[in-house]
Protein backbone atom coordinates (compact mmCIF):
# COMPACT_ATOMS: atom_id res chain seq x y z
CA UNK A 1 0.00 0.00 0.00
CA UNK A 2 1.43 3.00 -0.91
CA UNK A 3 2.09 6.43 1.35
CA UNK A 4 -0.98 8.45 0.38
CA UNK A 5 -3.29 4.87 0.93
CA UNK A 6 -2.01 4.60 4.06
CA UNK A 7 -2.61 8.40 5.07
CA UNK A 8 -6.15 7.76 3.50
CA UNK A 9 -6.60 4.60 5.77
CA UNK A 10 -5.76 6.44 8.66
CA UNK A 11 -8.62 9.15 8.07
CA UNK A 12 -10.84 6.73 7.56
CA UNK A 13 -9.80 4.97 11.04
CA UNK A 14 -9.69 7.90 12.88
CA UNK A 15 -13.37 8.92 11.36
CA UNK A 16 -15.07 6.50 13.29
CA UNK A 17 -12.34 4.49 15.04
CA UNK A 18 -13.94 1.56 13.43
CA UNK A 19 -11.52 -1.83 12.53
CA UNK A 20 -11.39 -2.26 9.27
CA UNK A 21 -13.78 -5.30 8.30
CA UNK A 22 -12.18 -8.92 8.77
CA UNK A 23 -12.20 -9.91 5.18
CA UNK A 24 -10.93 -7.02 4.14
CA UNK A 25 -7.50 -7.52 1.56
CA UNK A 26 -4.48 -5.49 3.39
CA UNK A 27 -3.60 -4.66 -0.15
CA UNK A 28 -6.93 -2.96 -0.93
CA UNK A 29 -6.65 1.20 -1.40
CA UNK A 30 -9.07 3.10 0.65
CA UNK A 31 -10.10 5.20 -1.83
CA UNK A 32 -10.32 3.71 -5.68
CA UNK A 33 -12.48 4.79 -8.68
CA UNK A 34 -12.28 2.53 -11.71
CA UNK A 35 -14.12 1.49 -14.42
CA UNK A 36 -15.56 -1.77 -15.71
CA UNK A 37 -18.13 -4.31 -16.41
CA UNK A 38 -21.05 -4.48 -14.20
CA UNK A 39 -19.59 -5.96 -11.18
CA UNK A 40 -16.27 -3.58 -10.79
CA UNK A 41 -15.93 -1.30 -7.90
CA UNK A 42 -16.42 1.84 -9.38
CA UNK A 43 -15.91 3.48 -5.58
CA UNK A 44 -14.09 2.24 -2.27
CA UNK A 45 -13.65 4.03 0.88
CA UNK A 46 -12.88 2.14 3.32
CA UNK A 47 -13.96 0.89 5.98
CA UNK A 48 -17.35 2.30 5.09
CA UNK A 49 -18.49 1.45 1.30
CA UNK A 50 -18.27 0.15 -1.65
CA UNK A 51 -20.01 1.24 -5.05
CA UNK A 52 -20.00 -0.92 -8.29
CA UNK A 53 -20.98 -0.12 -11.46
CA UNK A 54 -23.93 -1.83 -11.37
CA UNK A 55 -25.10 0.58 -8.98
CA UNK A 56 -25.09 -1.57 -5.85
CA UNK A 57 -24.16 -0.38 -2.48
CA UNK A 58 -22.24 -2.26 0.04
CA UNK A 59 -22.00 -0.71 3.36
CA UNK A 60 -18.76 -2.40 5.30
CA UNK A 61 -19.99 -0.66 8.59
CA UNK A 62 -22.52 0.56 10.26
CA UNK A 63 -25.53 -1.84 9.34
CA UNK A 64 -26.70 -2.59 12.87
CA UNK A 65 -29.58 -1.68 14.72
CA UNK A 66 -31.39 -2.44 17.82
CA UNK A 67 -35.21 -1.58 18.26
CA UNK A 68 -36.61 1.28 20.80
CA UNK A 69 -37.20 -0.03 24.14
CA UNK A 70 -36.89 0.52 28.06
CA UNK A 71 -33.29 0.43 28.82
CA UNK A 72 -33.17 0.00 32.56
CA UNK A 73 -29.41 0.89 33.21
CA UNK A 74 -30.77 4.49 32.65
CA UNK A 75 -35.26 4.54 33.15
CA UNK A 76 -34.98 5.73 29.68
CA UNK A 77 -37.77 4.77 27.06
CA UNK A 78 -37.25 4.94 23.45
CA UNK A 79 -39.95 4.66 20.86
CA UNK A 80 -39.74 5.09 16.52
CA UNK A 81 -42.09 7.87 14.66
CA UNK A 82 -41.77 8.08 10.75
CA UNK A 83 -42.38 11.84 10.15
CA UNK A 84 -42.41 11.55 6.11
CA UNK A 85 -43.33 7.93 4.92
CA UNK A 86 -42.87 9.49 1.40
CA UNK A 87 -39.16 9.85 2.07
CA UNK A 88 -38.60 7.41 5.29
CA UNK A 89 -37.94 10.11 7.44
CA UNK A 90 -37.85 9.00 10.89
CA UNK A 91 -36.97 9.25 14.44
CA UNK A 92 -35.80 7.66 17.62
CA UNK A 93 -37.21 9.73 20.56
CA UNK A 94 -36.02 9.19 24.07
CA UNK A 95 -37.77 9.60 27.40
CA UNK A 96 -36.28 9.67 30.96
CA UNK A 97 -39.04 7.93 32.95
CA UNK A 98 -37.08 8.92 36.25
CA UNK A 99 -37.51 12.65 35.44
CA UNK A 100 -40.92 13.83 37.53
CA UNK A 101 -44.11 13.35 35.09
CA UNK A 102 -45.19 17.31 35.50
CA UNK A 103 -41.28 18.38 34.94
CA UNK A 104 -40.74 20.54 31.16
CA UNK A 105 -37.39 18.78 29.73
CA UNK A 106 -34.84 20.39 27.84
CA UNK A 107 -35.20 19.30 23.95
CA UNK A 108 -31.87 17.78 22.34
CA UNK A 109 -32.44 17.11 18.50
CA UNK A 110 -29.41 14.79 17.47
CA UNK A 111 -27.92 13.69 14.31
CA UNK A 112 -25.30 10.99 14.44
CA UNK A 113 -21.91 10.83 12.66
CA UNK A 114 -20.93 7.97 9.93
CA UNK A 115 -19.08 10.18 6.98
CA UNK A 116 -22.29 11.04 5.31
CA UNK A 117 -22.45 7.36 4.31
CA UNK A 118 -23.19 5.02 6.82
CA UNK A 119 -24.92 4.63 10.78
CA UNK A 120 -28.20 6.06 11.52
CA UNK A 121 -30.16 6.52 15.28
CA UNK A 122 -30.64 3.23 15.15
CA UNK A 123 -27.35 1.54 15.71
CA UNK A 124 -26.03 0.10 18.55
CA UNK A 125 -23.98 2.35 19.73
CA UNK A 126 -26.00 6.09 19.40
CA UNK A 127 -28.92 4.35 20.87
CA UNK A 128 -26.70 3.72 23.67
CA UNK A 129 -25.63 7.21 23.97
CA UNK A 130 -28.92 8.83 23.85
CA UNK A 131 -30.33 6.82 26.48
CA UNK A 132 -27.08 7.98 28.66
CA UNK A 133 -27.52 11.60 27.51
CA UNK A 134 -31.34 11.66 28.18
CA UNK A 135 -30.81 10.32 31.54
CA UNK A 136 -27.83 12.25 32.84
CA UNK A 137 -29.94 15.39 31.81
CA UNK A 138 -31.93 14.55 32.26
CA UNK A 139 -33.39 15.54 28.57
CA UNK A 140 -36.15 14.43 25.63
CA UNK A 141 -33.83 13.36 22.71
CA UNK A 142 -34.84 13.10 19.06
CA UNK A 143 -32.38 11.32 17.04
CA UNK A 144 -32.60 11.85 13.03
CA UNK A 145 -32.51 8.78 10.77
CA UNK A 146 -31.32 11.10 7.94
CA UNK A 147 -31.05 10.16 4.57
CA UNK A 148 -27.58 8.85 3.49
CA UNK A 149 -25.18 9.30 0.08
CA UNK A 150 -24.74 7.85 -2.38
CA UNK A 151 -28.03 6.96 -2.80
CA UNK A 152 -29.04 10.70 -1.80
CA UNK A 153 -26.33 12.52 -2.06
CA UNK A 154 -26.08 15.69 -0.33
CA UNK A 155 -27.72 18.52 0.21
CA UNK A 156 -30.73 15.61 1.34
CA UNK A 157 -28.69 14.94 4.72
CA UNK A 158 -29.67 18.93 5.10
CA UNK A 159 -33.16 18.85 4.13
CA UNK A 160 -34.28 15.63 5.77
CA UNK A 161 -32.33 17.30 9.32
CA UNK A 162 -34.30 20.79 8.65
CA UNK A 163 -37.40 18.80 7.88
CA UNK A 164 -37.03 17.17 11.32
CA UNK A 165 -36.48 20.36 13.32
CA UNK A 166 -39.31 22.02 11.91
CA UNK A 167 -41.48 18.60 12.49
CA UNK A 168 -40.17 18.88 16.15
CA UNK A 169 -40.99 22.63 16.71
CA UNK A 170 -44.65 21.28 15.40
CA UNK A 171 -45.06 19.71 18.95
CA UNK A 172 -46.84 16.92 16.63
CA UNK A 173 -45.85 14.15 18.86
CA UNK A 174 -47.67 13.04 22.03
CA UNK A 175 -43.93 12.94 23.91
CA UNK A 176 -43.19 16.68 23.09
CA UNK A 177 -46.32 18.53 23.22
CA UNK A 178 -46.45 17.26 26.91
CA UNK A 179 -43.04 16.85 28.11
CA UNK A 180 -40.80 19.41 25.96
CA UNK A 181 -39.37 22.80 27.03
CA UNK A 182 -39.81 24.79 23.68
CA UNK A 183 -37.47 27.63 25.59
CA UNK A 184 -34.55 25.11 25.62
CA UNK A 185 -34.18 23.35 22.14
CA UNK A 186 -30.26 22.01 21.39
CA UNK A 187 -28.55 20.47 18.32
CA UNK A 188 -26.20 18.49 18.46
CA UNK A 189 -24.11 15.55 16.60
CA UNK A 190 -20.78 13.97 15.84
CA UNK A 191 -18.72 14.36 12.66
CA UNK A 192 -20.59 14.79 9.91
CA UNK A 193 -23.84 15.27 11.84
CA UNK A 194 -21.62 18.22 13.90
CA UNK A 195 -21.62 19.11 9.99
CA UNK A 196 -25.42 19.08 9.63
CA UNK A 197 -25.52 20.87 12.65
CA UNK A 198 -23.80 23.75 11.71
CA UNK A 199 -26.04 24.15 8.67
CA UNK A 200 -28.84 23.65 10.62
CA UNK A 201 -27.84 26.72 12.98
CA UNK A 202 -27.67 28.73 9.60
CA UNK A 203 -31.00 27.92 8.49
CA UNK A 204 -32.10 28.66 12.01
CA UNK A 205 -31.10 32.17 11.91
CA UNK A 206 -32.62 32.92 7.80
CA UNK A 207 -35.67 30.85 8.45
CA UNK A 208 -36.56 30.46 11.57
CA UNK A 209 -35.40 33.23 14.20
CA UNK A 210 -32.70 33.34 16.59
CA UNK A 211 -35.17 32.22 19.74
CA UNK A 212 -35.71 28.71 17.91
CA UNK A 213 -32.76 27.36 18.82
CA UNK A 214 -31.58 28.08 22.20
CA UNK A 215 -27.92 25.92 21.87
CA UNK A 216 -25.68 23.60 19.52
CA UNK A 217 -23.14 20.84 20.40
CA UNK A 218 -20.56 20.25 17.59
CA UNK A 219 -18.30 17.03 18.29
CA UNK A 220 -15.49 16.68 16.16
CA UNK A 221 -17.05 18.38 13.24
CA UNK A 222 -16.15 16.96 10.07
CA UNK A 223 -15.10 20.20 8.22
CA UNK A 224 -12.10 20.77 5.37
CA UNK A 225 -10.79 22.96 3.46
CA UNK A 226 -8.77 23.25 0.45
CA UNK A 227 -5.49 24.36 1.91
CA UNK A 228 -4.46 22.13 4.70
CA UNK A 229 -4.12 23.59 8.26
CA UNK A 230 -2.29 21.94 11.73
CA UNK A 231 -3.26 18.30 11.85
CA UNK A 232 -3.68 17.74 8.29
CA UNK A 233 -1.07 18.73 6.81
CA UNK A 234 -0.37 16.01 4.13
CA UNK A 235 1.16 16.11 0.43
CA UNK A 236 -0.95 16.82 -2.69
CA UNK A 237 -1.93 13.71 -3.39
CA UNK A 238 -3.80 13.11 -0.06
CA UNK A 239 -5.42 16.62 -0.10
CA UNK A 240 -6.74 15.45 -3.94
CA UNK A 241 -8.15 12.15 -2.38
CA UNK A 242 -10.06 13.70 0.50
CA UNK A 243 -11.36 16.32 -2.14
CA UNK A 244 -12.73 13.47 -4.36
CA UNK A 245 -14.05 11.81 -1.43
CA UNK A 246 -16.20 15.10 -0.65
CA UNK A 247 -17.47 15.32 -4.43
CA UNK A 248 -18.54 11.80 -4.01
CA UNK A 249 -20.82 13.03 -1.36
CA UNK A 250 -21.91 16.10 -2.73
CA UNK A 251 -21.81 15.87 -6.79
CA UNK A 252 -23.12 19.48 -6.93
CA UNK A 253 -19.86 21.07 -4.83
CA UNK A 254 -16.93 23.17 -6.12
CA UNK A 255 -14.74 21.50 -3.93
CA UNK A 256 -13.66 22.07 -0.31
CA UNK A 257 -13.92 25.54 0.32
CA UNK A 258 -17.38 24.84 -0.53
CA UNK A 259 -19.38 26.38 3.13
CA UNK A 260 -21.10 23.05 3.34
CA UNK A 261 -17.20 21.78 4.23
CA UNK A 262 -15.27 25.10 5.06
CA UNK A 263 -17.95 26.94 7.16
CA UNK A 264 -15.13 29.59 7.51
CA UNK A 265 -14.03 29.93 3.97
CA UNK A 266 -14.31 33.36 1.92
CA UNK A 267 -17.69 32.05 0.52
CA UNK A 268 -19.44 31.13 3.67
CA UNK A 269 -22.14 32.86 5.44
CA UNK A 270 -20.83 34.61 8.89
CA UNK A 271 -20.37 32.66 11.69
CA UNK A 272 -21.47 35.86 13.32
CA UNK A 273 -25.04 35.06 11.90
CA UNK A 274 -25.65 31.75 13.73
CA UNK A 275 -28.82 31.04 14.85
CA UNK A 276 -28.39 30.09 18.43
CA UNK A 277 -27.64 31.40 21.64
CA UNK A 278 -24.87 28.99 22.80
CA UNK A 279 -21.80 27.03 21.02
CA UNK A 280 -20.21 24.05 22.66
CA UNK A 281 -17.09 22.72 20.27
CA UNK A 282 -15.67 19.50 21.57
CA UNK A 283 -12.28 17.86 19.84
CA UNK A 284 -10.17 15.15 20.49
CA UNK A 285 -6.41 15.88 20.52
CA UNK A 286 -5.53 11.71 17.77
CA UNK A 287 -8.39 13.20 15.64
CA UNK A 288 -6.92 14.63 12.17
CA UNK A 289 -9.96 17.10 12.30
CA UNK A 290 -8.65 18.44 15.68
CA UNK A 291 -7.39 22.02 14.12
CA UNK A 292 -10.75 22.31 12.00
CA UNK A 293 -12.84 22.26 15.20
CA UNK A 294 -10.41 24.75 16.96
CA UNK A 295 -10.22 27.28 13.98
CA UNK A 296 -14.23 27.12 14.00
CA UNK A 297 -14.24 27.85 17.98
CA UNK A 298 -11.70 30.45 17.44
CA UNK A 299 -13.24 32.35 14.14
CA UNK A 300 -16.89 32.07 16.03
CA UNK A 301 -15.37 33.39 19.00
CA UNK A 302 -14.14 36.67 16.72
CA UNK A 303 -17.00 36.68 14.00
CA UNK A 304 -19.01 39.39 16.30
CA UNK A 305 -21.41 36.77 17.49
CA UNK A 306 -23.25 37.49 20.50
CA UNK A 307 -23.52 34.23 21.84
CA UNK A 308 -21.37 32.49 24.48
CA UNK A 309 -18.85 29.57 23.28
CA UNK A 310 -16.96 26.85 24.72
CA UNK A 311 -14.53 24.17 23.79
CA UNK A 312 -13.70 20.95 25.46
CA UNK A 313 -10.29 19.65 24.01
CA UNK A 314 -9.66 16.14 25.21
CA UNK A 315 -5.69 15.16 24.83
CA UNK A 316 -4.79 11.38 23.86
CA UNK A 317 -8.24 11.17 21.91
CA UNK A 318 -9.44 9.88 18.78
CA UNK A 319 -12.33 10.77 16.50
CA UNK A 320 -15.57 9.78 18.35
CA UNK A 321 -14.12 8.46 21.30
CA UNK A 322 -16.92 9.08 23.70
CA UNK A 323 -19.18 6.78 20.73
CA UNK A 324 -16.65 4.21 20.17
CA UNK A 325 -15.17 3.67 23.55
CA UNK A 326 -18.11 4.66 25.95
CA UNK A 327 -16.53 2.33 28.90
CA UNK A 328 -13.57 4.78 29.53
CA UNK A 329 -13.62 7.30 31.89
CA UNK A 330 -12.81 10.22 29.05
CA UNK A 331 -15.69 9.22 27.28
CA UNK A 332 -17.94 9.45 30.12
CA UNK A 333 -16.75 12.46 31.23
CA UNK A 334 -17.13 14.27 27.82
CA UNK A 335 -20.86 12.56 28.02
CA UNK A 336 -21.24 14.12 30.89
CA UNK A 337 -20.40 17.86 30.12
CA UNK A 338 -22.62 17.22 26.62
CA UNK A 339 -25.72 16.71 28.83
CA UNK A 340 -24.90 19.39 31.28
CA UNK A 341 -24.68 21.87 28.45
CA UNK A 342 -27.94 20.63 27.35
CA UNK A 343 -29.85 20.75 30.30
CA UNK A 344 -28.58 23.99 31.56
CA UNK A 345 -30.62 26.97 31.47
Amino acid sequence: MGLIQNLLLKFAMFYLSLPLPKDSPANVPSAIDTAGDATDVVFEFLPFIRVYSDGRVERLCGTDSVPPSFDSATSVLSKDVLIDSSIGLATRLYLPTAAPADEKLPILIYFHGGAFLVDSPFSPKYHSHLNSLSSLGPLLAVSVNYSLAPEHPLPAAYDDSWAAIRWVLSRADPWLASRGDFRRVHIAGDSAGANICHQMAVRAREEAGLAAIKGMALVDPYFMGKEPIGTERRDAEFREDMDRIWRFICPSTAGLDDPRINPVSETAPSLAALGCERVLVAVAGNDILWSRGWVYYEKLRSSGWPGSAEIIDTPDAEHDFHIEHPETEKAAALTRSLAAFFASD
